[in-house]
C-alpha cells in the first residue's frame, strides 16, 4: 500500500547541530550577545529561528530579524555542510521510495537551504517533494510549513504520515490528521515525543521501516 510520509529535516534526516550551533555563536559574537550553553543552543534545532533568538536573547522583532540575518551570513556560506547523514537513513529512504511510497520533505529550515543540502548529501532523488519555509518568515512555523506541503502535493491524509524528532513535528502532524512518527535518535528525546501524543517512537532510522511493512 503506497503512503504519503514527510520527514522533518534537522534532526530526522541530517545531524545537523554543529552547523546549526557555530551560526548562532557568530550571531552571539557579531551582535554581543550573552554566550550560551551547548544545551541551551541544541533547543534552536526545530522551531523557527526567529522564535528561538526572542525567547533565549529577550530580542524584539526587529533584533530577532536582525539576528536571523545575521545566522544566515554563516550559515548559507559554511553552516548548512558542518552537517551529516544519520546512519541507515539513506537505506531507509530508497526502501521506502522502492516500495512505492510518496516521500516529502517538510521542515522549519528554508526550502531554499533544505534543497541545497538534500542535494548535497544525494538523497533528493527520493523526494517527491519538499516544502520548508520561506526566506521573509511568513512561513516558519512547523503547522503552517505541513500546510504549504500539503496544498502542494495530493496526499492522501488517511495515509499521511509525519516523522520528526520534536514535539513541533508530532504537533503539527496531529493537527493536519496525519499519522505520527517520533524519532529519538534527534534533538528530543522519547519522553518530549511521547508527551506530544506521537502515535510511534523509534529510536533509529531502521526502526521506521518496521512501521511500513
Amino acid at each position: 500500500m503506497s503512503n504519503f510520509i514527510l520527514f522533518d529535516l534537522d534532526g530526522t534526516i541530517t545531524d545537523s547541530g554543529e552547523g546549526i550551533k557555530n551560526a548562532i555563536r557568530y550571531t552571539i559574537k557579531e551582535l554581543g550577545l550573552k554566550d550560551e550553553s551547548d544545551e541551551v543552543l541544541n533547543t534552536f534545532i526545530g522551531p523557527p529561528l526567529s522564535d528561538s533568538y526572542k525567547r533565549v536573547f529577550s530580542l524584539d522583532d526587529e533584533e530577532a530579524k536582525k539576528a536571523v540575518t545575521t545566522y544566515r551570513v554563516y550559515y548559507s556560506d559554511k553552516g548548512k555542510f558542518e552537517n551529516r547523514l544519520y546512519d541507515g537513513i539513506e537505506y531507509v529512504l530508497k526502501n521506502l521510495k522502492d516500495d512505492g511510497n510518496h516521500l516529502l520533505v517538510a521542515t522549519s529550515k528554508p526550502e531554499v537551504f533544505a534543497i541545497e543540502i538534500l542535494k548535497h548529501f544525494d538523497v533528493y532523488k527520493y523526494f517527491d517533494h519538499v516544502a520548508g519555509a520561506s526566506l521573509d518568515g511568513k512561513i516558519s512555523h512547523k503547522t503552517d510549513v505541513i500546510r504549504y506541503c500539503l496544498d502542494n502535493y495530493d496526499c492522501e491524509i488517511s495515509k499521511a504520515y509525519m516523522v520528526g524528532d520534536r514535539n513541533y513535528d508530532i504537533n503539527g502532524g496531529k493537527h493536519w490528521g496525519l499519522k505520527t512518527i517520533g524519532v529519538s535518535y534527534g534533538f528530543g528525546d522519547r519522553k518530549e515525543l511521547e508527551d506530544a501524543g506521537a502515535d510511534y517512537v523509534v529510536d533509529s532510522p531502521m526502526e521506521i521501516l518496521d512501521i511500513f511493512k
